[in-house]
Order: C-alpha cells, then sequence, then structure tokens
C-alpha cells in the first residue's frame, strides 16, 4: 500500500463527501473504488481493441 495526497477542488471536495456518506466509508475509499473501477474499464477496453486487430 501507498499513501497518495490529493489536491480537489471545493465542488470535487463536496461531491466526495457525498460519495462517502452513501457509502458509509471515507473519502479514501471513494477513491480508491473510482480508480479501480476505471481500470477495470479500461482494461476491459483494451481488450476490446486486441480482438477486433
Amino acid at each position: 500500500m501507498r499513501r497518495i495526497s490529493v489536491l480537489v477542488t471545493a465542488q470535487t471536495a463536496h461531491n466526495l463527501g457525498r460519495l462517502a456518506a452513501m457509502d458509509g466509508g471515507n473519502e479514501g475509499r471513494v477513491i480508491d473504488k473510482l480508480v479501480r473501477d476505471r481500470m477495470v474499464m479500461l482494461k476491459e477496453a483494451e481488450r476490446m481493441v486486441r480482438r477486433h486487430e
């Protein structure tokens, strides 16, 4: 595991807070989930491109 620092705007901080409240976690967990979901999407898109080459 690594620690990272994230600089966010006020609007993003507000939205992270809302997502954390909905999830029952904290902002760090929300960022972690968003990054993991995005990586899954990118890997799936990469597989689709490779199939059609």
